[in-house]
């Protein structure tokens, strides 16, 4: 609520013609002029200027800046009520005794009160013209000064209420407001910087360096954090939101991969309220179909099958939409449901001929499947289906000599891609008591260092011992071996490295 302080601060604001900012200019340099070294900024101190205005309380530290600027003693703060107009025509002249008409000097110092009441922020020669009876230079206390905006506030009958001030306003403070709305604390350095170190993390990710890759996404996330506390442009936070909204999906399956399927679940929902905020259906699907990805190598076939169906509501095309298809189809055939299983691989066959590129495939790396990898992927899904064997191997016998041959153009392929497609053409091998061809594929799966024996790869690598422990196998010596080397291969798996460490959670 207006107070007649707040009233007198608009006032004599107005009646310099000052905006808020101006305002704010001033109370700074006057607060400095005076040693005060702690004042907030422009944008700070305009907030602090509409709040006194508005009726807030003003503290005597203010106060004394206020006086600095107008160039008044604190005594003659906020005086009150304006005084009632004088009821002589008013005299113009210059605050000199000298120039005000009629008698000699000393007539004119007995005359004239100390109030001088101004029209306006009018200006002649440098100095204010006045309007009103005048001050004598000699009067032992200098006039308490008020103000008015603008003449139209002062004609009988409007009162407070003037359209020409109430327009002027109203276009100051639109003004004032467009000041502040299009500074910008970022620049569009920066954020292409944030933008190819998303794009470089998710090329990293899928070449092994899976600890690395996730400590340094941490650190860009953190930089991410910092500059969204700045001043920005909406399209500047969009685009921070996507970028993190990426990183929370690439940190999730470097979180499963390190083995933390918890926290790898929570990053996601992170990413989730970021992808939700901006509507980006694109990266909406990926981060459905990296939480599918997540449980399904979890042995969680039904989550799984459910995350790839609700992802492709908002992305059903391109390779991150065949690579749903798939996922479903994978999950799907572990349930037992041959028919969803083949309709999904060939949906998704299609979606990946069909041309599509969005915000997220061009990400690279994690976000751009390759052709290989699905391959591959089809191949999983029916090595899981009964009676499918023949057309499985096919499918990643092909894979395998996509992966060997190079990524195609503009694709990058997942370290783990072709070891996996060589899981499970031993597993088909086993199937088919092909054990030496089994044992034959898995040889340069179970050499791979440490740090890339990761979930996904333990997860398929139970299916083989699964076949090796079936009947027909018995008591075979290879078989036995085999078996073993599986077994030494998980517990010499970067996860159970990291969990060995101290500190590391049981």
């Amino acid at each position: 609520m207006p107070t007649d302080v707040s009233i007198w601060l608009r006032k004599q604001r107005e009646a310099r013609g000052w905006t808020r900012s101006e305002m704010a200019r001033q109370l700074i340099a006057a607060g400095r002029a005076r040693g005060d070294r702690q004042l907030p900024g422009i944008d700070g101190m305009c907030h602090n200027i509409y709040r006194w205005e508005r009726g807030g309380p003003l503290s005597e530290r203010y106060q004394l800046h206020y006086c600095q600027a107008f160039g008044i003693q604190l005594a003659q703060f906020a005086p009150g009520p304006l005084p009632e107009p004088a009821a002589a025509p008013p005299v113009v002249a210059w605050a000199d005794e000298a120039t005000v008409p009629g008698g000699a000097a000393g007539t004119a110092r007995a005359a004239v009160p100390a109030v001088v009441t101004w029209t306006g922020p009018a200006m002649a020669h440098g100095r204010p013209l006045t309007s009103g009876r005048v001050p004598a230079r000699h009067d032992p206390a200098p006039p308490e000064f008020t103000f008015a905006a603008y003449r139209e506030a002062e004609r009988p009958g409007l009162g407070e209420f003037s359209v020409e001030r109430e327009v002027l306003m109203a276009a100051h403070e639109g003004s004032e407001h467009a000041e502040r709305a299009e500074r910008r604390d970022v620049g569009p350095a920066t954020m292409e910087q944030l933008r190819a170190d998303v794009r470089r993390l998710s090329t990293e990710l899928i070449t092994g360096e899976t600890l690395a890759s996730f400590l340094e996404m941490r650190r860009v996330r953190a930089r991410i954090f910092r500059v969204l506390d700045q001043q920005l442009w909406p399209r500047d936070q969009a685009d921070l939101y996507f970028l993190l909204g990426c990183l929370a999906d690439l940190m999730a399956a470097a979180a499963s991969e390190l083995g933390y399927p918890q926290a790898a679940e929570e990053l996601i929902r992170s990413g989730w309220a970021y992808a939700s905020a901006i509507d980006h259906h694109p990266l909406m699907a990926h981060l459905r179909l990296q939480l599918a990805n997540i449980v399904y190598w979890y042995n969680q076939p039904q989550q799984a099958r459910d995350l790839a169906e609700d992802g492709l509501r908002y992305l059903s095309e391109g390779p991150n939409g065949a690579y749903l298809h798939v996922r479903y189809a994978a999950a799907a055939a572990q349930l037992g449901d041959a028919d969803g299983a083949y309709r999904a691989i060939s949906q998704g066959r299609d979606a990946r001929e069909r041309e599509h590129t969005d915000d997220v495939v061009e990400m690279g790396g994690e976000f751009a499947s390759s052709r290989a990898s699905h391959m591959r992927n089809i191949g999983t899904a029916l090595t899981d289906i009964e009676g499918a064997g023949r057309e499985a191997s096919d499918e990643l016998e092909r894979a395998v000599a996509a992966f060997e041959a190079g990524p195609g153009r503009g694709e990058q392929h997942w370290f783990a891609g072709k070891p996996l497609a060589s899981i499970d053409l031993a597993i088909i091998y086993l199937r088919s008591g092909a054990l030496d061809a089994a044992t034959a594929t898995l040889t340069p799966v179970l050499s791979l260092p440490v740090e890339q024996r990761v979930n996904a790869l333990t997860s398929r690598l139970r299916l083989v011992r699964t076949e090796l422990h079936r009947p027909v196998y018995g008591r075979s010596a290879p078989a036995q071996d085999l078996d073993a080397q599986i077994e030494e291969f998980g517990r010499d798996t970067m996860p159970a490295g990291l969990h060995s460490l101290p500190g590391a959670p049981s």
